[in-house]
């Protein structure tokens, strides 16, 4: 569990530290990692999430589609605010430098502490604790280019590496504190009533609604592109296999 919230935590330190160290004016290398992300996160949410969100109510599995669609379009809505930072997103307009950007900030970390909450590993939770390191994988695989974003986009509103780096620290926190929050806080109310299915529902709505714009960003004008067909093919392979290990 500890090993889970210092490794998301370091991961988006670590792809924001990365923007001393590589070009933001150039992402090219950044499609291939999106595609990988994108399929990986589709494919465990489709094969591993929706299935086991279901197999929680087996007598209500229809309001589960409810939460489905909750989570997609409640994404669609934080992403007005966010301007699509949770896919990579890095923007190079200077309007409104000097000003923190905290609508984006806020928007990203709502979605990151979501994220962090649906990582409890307790057996009551079913095969969703089984495969507890598969979904952190995904999760953490998918702040990589979120938090470049982000850390871009603070470093050109806020001129230094050192103004923007608090406001990273709190996005590298939010999935953590899900976490925690999840399994040390309101457990005991999760698991009950069907609410823990729930919020897997609207987790994997989440899901849906980013590794779909992902996968469709990467190939905006429907041209065969190997390296992000590897690497989209790569990213679903991998996350098949889970169910081997």
């Amino acid at each position: 569990m500890w090993f889970a919230v210092l490794l998301l935590f370091l991961t988006v330190l670590g792809a924001g530290w990365s923007t001393r160290l590589v070009p933001t004016a150039s992402t090219v290398w950044m499609k291939p990692l999106l595609a990988f992300s994108g399929a990986y996160l589709f494919t465990l949410t489709i094969t591993h999430l929706l299935p086991e969100a279901l197999l929680l109510v087996p007598d209500d599995m229809h309001r589960i589609g409810y939460f489905v669609l909750a989570g997609f379009f409640g994404q669609l809505v934080l992403e007005v605010f966010s301007q699509g930072v949770e896919h990579g997103h890095v923007h190079h307009h200077t309007s409104h430098a000097g000003h923190v950007p905290f609508l984006l900030l806020f928007s990203l970390i709502i979605h990151s502490f979501l994220e962090g909450s649906i990582l409890v590993k307790v057996p009551e939770v079913g095969t969703v604790s089984d495969n507890f390191y598969a979904i952190l994988t995904g999760v953490a695989l998918h702040h990589i280019p979120a938090a470049f974003a982000l850390m871009a986009a603070l470093r050109l509103r806020l001129g230094t590496f050192r103004r923007a780096l608090p406001f990273l620290v709190l996005f590298a926190l939010a999935a953590p504190v899900g976490i925690v929050v999840s399994n040390f806080v309101v457990l005991e109310q999760l698991l009950t009533g069907g609410l823990y299915a729930a919020l897997l529902g609207f987790v994997a709505g989440n899901f849906l609604h980013v590794s779909t714009t992902i996968l469709f960003e990467t190939s905006p004008e429907h041209r065969l592109n190997l390296p992000k067909l590897a690497a989209t093919m790569a990213g679903t392979a991998l996350a098949l296999a889970v169910e081997l290990l």
